[in-house]
Formats: C-alpha cells, structure tokens, sequence
C-alpha cells in the first residue's frame, strides 16, 4: 500500500508516517521545508501547490495540516484542494478532523462546539475552520473521503497504549467517563483506517480505552 502523509512535519503527520512505516507501508511525507519524518520518500511541496499528477499512484492520502489563529482557514482550504485534486480517482483521502463538530447529545441537537465557552478566539478558529471542513467533505460523492474526529482532548505527548475505541458522529467516552486519546493512538485509528477502508464516505471518531 502506498500512502502520501500531506503536512507530515507536523505532530499528528510525523507519528501517522512514524505508523505507517513501522508497518510497512510505503510511505511518502509531503513538507514544505526539511524532512522532519521517518518516512522513505519525500516530496518538498505546499499542500496548495499539489497536482493530480504529484497525487497519482497513492492509495491513501491523509490530509494532516494544521494551522492556526488567522490561517486557520488553511485547514478547510486544504481539505478542499485536495479534494479536487482526487475527485473521480479511486485514490482515498483520510482527514486529521477536529472533535467540535461531534455531538454531545442522544438528539443529536448539540456539539462540542456549541457547548464552548471561553475558548480563546484563536482556539475557536481552529474549531470552526474543522467544522468547515467536514461540512465541505459531506457534500462530496466523487471522492472516497473518510474524517478522523479525535476525543475532546487531544494529547500531543500521551502515551501509545495501542487501544482506542471507534464511534460516529457522537463524542464518545473511555472507561473513566473522558473524551480524551493520544497523538499516537490516533494514528494507529488512522492507518487501521488507510489499511481497512472501512468507512468511506463517513466520519468517524475515536477515543482512548
């Protein structure tokens, strides 16, 4: 399997790519500057300068770029790009997402981001602009998308127990009553994912054990 980790400097790419390699795939991180990765190929490009050619031949592409306060919209504006770029190919697009759009209710009535209060505008950017994205995604039927939501709390340095659990639309808890995972977990659900191809078309979330 060939897979194409865009953005793979940044934390969530860098242990995607770290993932994938240790499995064996093969693996090609896309970085605007110096390799950061483990990865055995590297292509030197900005996410919105990659063409349907330099896309060509991947089965998986995981779309992994952050960004911040007044680029946050650099998040949603990656998503589409890269969607138009692999519109109508069987190549498939896997999106490092963000829990505010899940809900947090039975009802399906309320999401995370409806309940943040506080949240310093910079913050709310980034959320928003995560919403965006997948509110694009979901009017999209030429591309095999999937959107990875992660827990509530996002941990850049957890630990990797290798166990998370999977769910839907809806903010889910672990064991202890939290909507909480590691960096690294999720990017085993990532690569399950980009292995299993099990949920096209649809967002999926996961949360630790």
């Amino acid at each position: 399997m060939k897979i194409a980790v865009v953005a793979a400097n940044g934390k969530a790419g860098q242990l995607i790519v770290k993932e994938a390699v240790e499995r064996g795939l093969d693996v090609t991180a896309i970085v605007r500057s110096a390799n950061k990765t483990v990865a055995q190929n590297v292509l030197v490009k900005d996410t919105f300068d990659l063409t349907a050619d330099d896309l060509r031949g991947f089965d998986v592409v995981v779309d992994a770029l952050g960004a911040w306060g007044p680029n946050a919209s650099d998040i949603y504006k990656a998503t589409e790009h890269l969607t138009a770029v692999l519109k109508g190919t069987d190549t498939r697009l896997i999106v490092v997402g963000g829990a505010g759009s899940l809900y947090v209710d039975d009802t399906h009535t309320k999401t995370v981001l409806d309940m943040a209060v506080g949240f310093p505008e910079e913050a709310m950017a980034v959320v928003k602009a995560h919403a965006h994205a997948l509110a694009g995604l979901r009017e999209v039927r030429d591309v095999k998308w999937t959107y990875v939501s992660p827990a509530a709390e996002f941990e850049a340095d957890g630990a990797r127990t290798g166990e998370y659990q999977i769910g839907g639309d809806q903010m889910l808890l672990n064991a202890e009553g939290k909507s909480v995972i590691s960096y690294a977990d999720y990017a085993i659900a990532v690569v399950d994912e980009a292995e299993s191809g099990a949920h096209v078309q649809q967002r999926i979330s996961v949360v630790s054990k």
